[in-house]
């Protein structure tokens, strides 16, 4: 088998397609005709990225894809300086492709070479949005309606550093009209997305506390970890995040001092499938749990569910199925099986695919790329006029 590994497996091509409505994916063809696909992508600066994995290409093209890890430390190590999003979110997408590879090499899904799976399926959980108290109390049923046993939430728009009191009672006003809407045995994640400074976020997490959110993510910007270890020895509620933190070295922080409870790694930003294994790995030996984040498209959702049933301590996995991007597109809009995920009950079943375990429609991809995209965020701002965050 090893042999049979060796022959042909050199990369050869290395192909690249922005897609609508935010992707990036690539495509990695071997010599003997293997192909893998990634998602290296940063939201908004997907034609950065691109350029990153071009500036990797003469290190990729003649690499043999069944040497991941080789692959891996080469690119972060001898490239001198390291780490941050751009580099790290390219190194990602060929990590997912030369995996996906791999995989189908050996006809087993990746799962099958980190260790075998752990469970046989994985709690998944929706986004809820709205305007109004009323608009999420329904977009809350709907979701259960959908299938999800499980939600998360924003409840807060842009804040001023310090802010007044009808921005806190707005944002428990909404938790508490999902929590009223969809009962107690629902877990429901609420998101502060970095808007909340230090300042308000004590007040803020204990106006929350009595609708028990399941944890709380990005109290704080990854600026100010270190802050954390204080908000946890004043609040009940769990707290998550990592969605702005790329390596193991960037998490072995926050998880050897107790900090956090959940951290939450992207599968596209943070070294692909070779670094989140490690980082789960290490967050498994001081009893945190992982949550991978995910709000980008199949492909990494596909490589995060490959590290979910392999790790023991995956608590919940983020995905944005059912969201509609508009135009017709919605997470499985690239795949040729719509019901790719076989979302069930709140859950999403061991996958039994090789490789990544998905099946890309290329035509549709290559048509769609021919297009493109130029997403960029939102630009927020206070009432005078000072950016906020969004």
């Amino acid at each position: 088998m090893a042999q049979g590994l060796q022959s042909g497996m050199e990369v050869d091509q290395v192909e690249l397609f922005k897609v609508a409505p935010r992707w990036l994916f690539l495509k990695i063809t071997t010599k003997n005709g293997l192909t893998g696909w990634g998602e290296p992508v940063v939201e908004g600066r997907a034609a950065t990225v691109e350029t990153a994995i071009n500036e990797m290409r003469p290190f990729l093209i003649g690499h043999p894809a069944n040497k991941i890890e080789d692959f891996w430390q080469m690119v972060y190590r001898g490239g001198f300086y390291r780490g941050g999003p751009v580099l790290m979110s390219a190194l990602s997408g060929v990590d997912q492709a030369l995996w996906d590879i791999k995989g189908k090499a050996l006809g087993v899904p990746i799962y099958e070479l980190l260790g075998g799976a752990v469970r046989d399926k994985m709690k998944i959980y929706g986004w809820v949005h709205g305007d109004t108290e009323a608009d999420l109390a329904s977009a809350a049923k709907k979701r259960i309606a959908d299938g999800f046993s499980a939600l998360k939430m924003v409840v807060t728009d842009q804040l001023e550093w310090i802010d007044a009191p009808d921005k806190v009672r707005e944002a428990a006003a909404k938790l508490a009209a999902v929590r009223e809407a969809v009962g107690d045995t629902i877990p429901i994640g609420v998101d502060f997305h970095g808007r909340v400074h230090k300042g308000m976020v004590k007040i803020m997490v204990k106006a929350l506390e009595p609708h028990q959110p399941y944890f709380i993510e990005e109290a704080l910007l990854s600026e100010h970890n270190d802050a954390l270890l204080n908000l946890q020895a004043y609040t009940s509620i769990p707290l998550a995040t990592g969605e702005r933190m790329y390596s193991r070295w960037d998490f072995k922080h926050i998880i050897q001092n107790g900090s956090i409870d959940i951290v939450q790694p992207d599968l596209s930003h943070a070294g692909g499938i070779s670094e989140v294994k490690k980082i789960a790995t290490m967050a498994e030996a001081y009893d945190v749990a992982i949550a991978p984040h995910c709000p980008l498209g199949p492909i990494s959702l596909a490589a995060a569910f490959q590290i979910d049933f392999s790790c023991i301590n995956a608590l919940i996995q983020e995905t944005s199925l059912g969201i509609d991007y508009g135009d017709d597109i919605q997470l499985t809009h690239y795949l040729k099986d719509p019901d790719a995920f076989k979302l069930r009950d709140g859950y999403v079943p061991l996958p039994t695919a090789p490789g990544l375990g998905i099946e890309i429609d290329e035509e549709k991809v290559r048509t769609a790329a021919a297009t493109g995209h130029d997403w960029k965020n939102p630009i927020w701002r206070n009432a005078d006029g000072s950016v906020a965050e969004w």
